[in-house]
């Protein structure tokens, strides 16, 4: 299988347990891979016969402006099935990162993999 990725999607949304955090939009970064085949599209040099990742990013982005979370753990699972909405992918390993979570640190997260049901 092939992968398609996409790394350190920064999109704005609502996620935070803490009162504040559900009040105002924070930066959210996401980074995927997506396993599908792209025999067909490389052979015939066309988008549409693979995963174009600028309507995936478009659609990962409309997805988070139009829901919010408590949790990552809610966001990233939502995520994941959305993202195996897709015709042509198979599975998917994502990572969600709050990037001003904890003064700390760089940055804090989940990263999960799901795969169609069979």
């Amino acid at each position: 299988m092939d992968k398609i990725f996409i790394k350190n999607l920064r999109v704005i949304g609502i996620l935070g347990v803490n009162p504040y955090e559900q009040r105002k939009p924070q930066r959210i970064r996401i980074s995927l891979e997506v396993t599908t085949d792209i025999s067909e599209a490389a052979k015939n040099d066309d988008v549409k016969q693979t995963i174009d990742y600028s309507t995936l990013s478009h659609h990962i982005n409309d997805y988070i402006d139009t829901n919010r979370f408590f949790t990552i753990e809610a966001l990233i699972e939502a995520l994941a099935q959305e993202i195996l909405k897709f015709d042509r992918v198979n599975a998917v390993k994502l990572r969600i990162e709050k990037p001003n979570a904890v003064p700390e640190a760089e940055s804090v997260g989940v990263e999960i993999s799901r795969k169609k049901s069979d």
